[in-house]
């Protein structure tokens, strides 16, 4: 059985508050929710608290009792963000962290604590930090998350349970400690069972008959009958920087320095492992609690700070500090491997034969335009011209080289468009053709060249090709479909030569 420690943190969101905002622990505060078709109280400041008011109060009460009180309202999944922030915080006490909100964090701590000393070192350790960085916490240690989770919230002055003792601990809790739903704490109260102690010994038959499977499952959860492990964080990207800011900031100008520096850190630790990034997010955190992020791609693995820079460039005018920035984050999702050499490249000028001066021309091409405007097709094993070329990489290598024995257009229609064409029988070239409304008259002409369908693949009729010119000096590619016989050819445009 391993050991679990449970952080309750009663006070989340108001310590948020005045941890962005200091001013104001001198004055009374709420946060608001809707609820009902008016505002109810969902946490309140110290000051407020002191005065009598609590959650669930309705805020026009509150503010009737407190005419100075302050309102700020609720946004969604904000303890969610929170937790996560403060469980990823944890990592460096444990490798094991989850977030349980709505105001809990809950660490798997098997093995850990020598390091500090001890569990009561260790557990001072976490909740003295938490303190320093403005939050009140209330945190317990046992052999089971259950256990763990009661005794940090109802439990008395001793938070750290002796191994295989977590049954004799829940016997003074009341019943709430063991995470009921309100419908089965109020049958037990309406009972007399007022402390776990009073119920927790009587038979699993009775209980259930009585209040349900869920009390039953919650006992041996909290037992250790039950194995119950937190569910770990995804792991924060290995590429991530961070620049918290002493004040915060409004400014262009410290945007642009935050940005430089963090990509001079992050490129800094992709060199010292060998890599290139492909993608980055650079995020804002704002001290009204909001968050923006801008992103970037590259077309190969990069860590040359200009470079980068000139990407982010064009984005960073998106960007809306409000009330002010407390944070900037710079992470790197996706990496490849990037050799010294490779890397030398960016330092020189022309002659190269690897592309890189290219792919910083289209990586900026794509950043202003969007990675859509950017298309590069190599030939493909193919007659049929729908298919004698396939979409590719902007670096990747051909294994086949394209068709130069005969001619073929810049530009090949996605499907080819029917015309009318006046053409003697039965191979002689067209001698005009009516395109969209207009009529071609052709001065030189070349061709047929037979095209067979890949009977393998498909069935259809066989085309025959001319290159036509017109009396402007325009150029085409014309195909009839189909022998003269039984029925009547139809010509199609296929194409536009330059």
């Amino acid at each position: 059985m391993g050991r679990y420690l449970s952080i309750w943190l009663p006070a989340l969101l108001s310590d948020r508050l005045l941890r962005l905002r200091p001013e104001l622990g001198k004055i009374p505060f709420i946060v608001v929710v809707p609820e009902r078709g008016r505002l109810v109280v969902k946490a309140a400041g110290p000051l407020a608290v002191k005065k009598g008011i609590v959650r669930g109060m309705v805020a026009a009460d509150a503010s009737a009792m407190l005419p100075e009180l302050r309102l700020f309202h609720y946004k969604p999944a904000t303890e969610e963000r929170l937790l996560k922030g403060l469980a990823e915080w944890c990592l460096r006490f444990t490798p094991v962290a989850s977030a349980d909100p709505p105001e809990g964090i809950v660490l798997d701590i098997s093995g850990c604590p020598h390091l500090w000393g001890g569990e009561p070192p260790y557990l001072d350790a976490i909740t003295g930090s938490l303190k320093k960085n403005g939050y009140h916490s209330r945190a317990a240690i046992a052999d089971t998350v259950g256990a763990a989770w009661a005794m940090a919230r109802f439990g008395g002055k001793d938070l750290i349970v002796a191994p295989q003792q977590q049954q004799e601990a829940l016997q003074l809790l009341p019943p709430a400690a063991l995470r009921l739903e309100p419908p089965v704490q109020e049958r037990l109260q309406k009972l007399g069972f007022n402390h776990i102690g009073s119920f927790i010994s009587m038979p699993a038959t009775v209980l259930r008959r009585r209040f349900g499977q869920e009390l039953l499952t919650r006992i041996a959860q909290a037992l250790g009958h039950l194995q119950e492990r937190p569910l770990p964080l995804q792991p924060a990207p290995v590429f991530r920087e961070q620049l918290p800011c002493a004040e915060p900031v409004h400014t262009r100008t410290a945007i642009d320095i935050a940005l430089e520096t963090l990509l001079q850190q992050l490129c800094h630790g992709l060199q010292q492992a060998g890599k290139g990034l492909r993608s980055a997010v650079f995020k804002i955190d704002t001290v009204d609690g909001g968050s923006q992020e801008i992103f970037i791609g590259t077309n190969r693995p990069v860590r040359n700070t200009a470079h980068l820079l000139k990407l982010f460039e064009p984005k960073i005018t998106t960007i809306v500090p409000g009330m002010g920035i407390e944070m900037f984050t710079l992470e790197a999702p996706a990496v490849e491997a990037l050799s010294g050499r490779q890397e030398a490249i960016w330092n020189t000028l022309g002659g190269t034969d690897t592309g890189t001066e290219l792919a910083g021309l289209l990586d900026r091409i794509a950043g202003r335009m969007g990675d859509a405007a950017i298309k590069r097709y190599l030939p493909a094993e193919h007659y049929w011209p729908e298919r004698s070329f396939m979409p590719a990489g902007l670096f990747e290598k051909a294994v086949t080289a394209w068709r130069s024995d005969r001619p073929r257009p810049v530009y090949l229609l996605p499907k080819p468009e029917p015309v009318i064409v006046a053409a003697p029988i039965p191979d002689y070239p067209p001698l005009l053709f009516r395109y969209r409304g207009k009529v071609h008259n052709i001065a030189k002409a070349d061709g047929p060249e037979r095209i067979e369908q890949e009977w393998w693949l498909e069935q259809n009729q066989v085309r025959d090709y001319y290159v036509v010119e017109d009396e402007e000096g325009s150029r085409y590619w014309l195909f009839r479909a189909g022998h003269y016989g039984a029925e009547k050819p139809q010509w199609f445009l296929h194409g536009f030569f330059a």
